[in-house]
């Protein structure tokens, strides 16, 4: 339990691809917490900020990265309903009524 900013779920945004992996070990990390807008970020600190934004859009994303192969399949189905609703960067939500069009737009493939 925390009674104020933490960060907690980094794993989704990091295996969509965001510069959260692509930290190494040793990287120097600043960690900016907006709580009257409830907005965060992680940002690469080196002697110019220019240059870590550079630094990171450079990097490949970590080879590690992946899935657990032992997830359960209501993970599964949970982060599946997440990537059909925008994924990582649409706030990793619910939004029904895509979920409900892509579904049918993939039936109508099938049959």
């Amino acid at each position: 339990m925390s009674s104020g900013p933490c960060i907690g779920h980094v794993g989704p945004e990091a295996l969509a691809g965001g510069p959260i992996g692509r930290l190494r070990d040793g990287d120097r990390v600043r960690i900016v917490i907006d709580c009257k807008n409830l907005e965060g970020r992680i940002d690469l600190v080196a002697d110019d900020d220019k240059a870590a934004d550079a630094e990171l859009a450079r990097r490949p994303p970590r080879q590690d990265l992946g899935p657990d192969p032992a997830l359960p399949d209501d993970t599964r189905l949970w982060a599946a309903l997440q990537e059909a609703s925008g994924g990582t960067w649409a706030g990793a939500v619910y939004d029904v009524d895509r979920i409900i069009a892509l579904l049918d737009a993939g039936q109508s493939i099938i049959k």
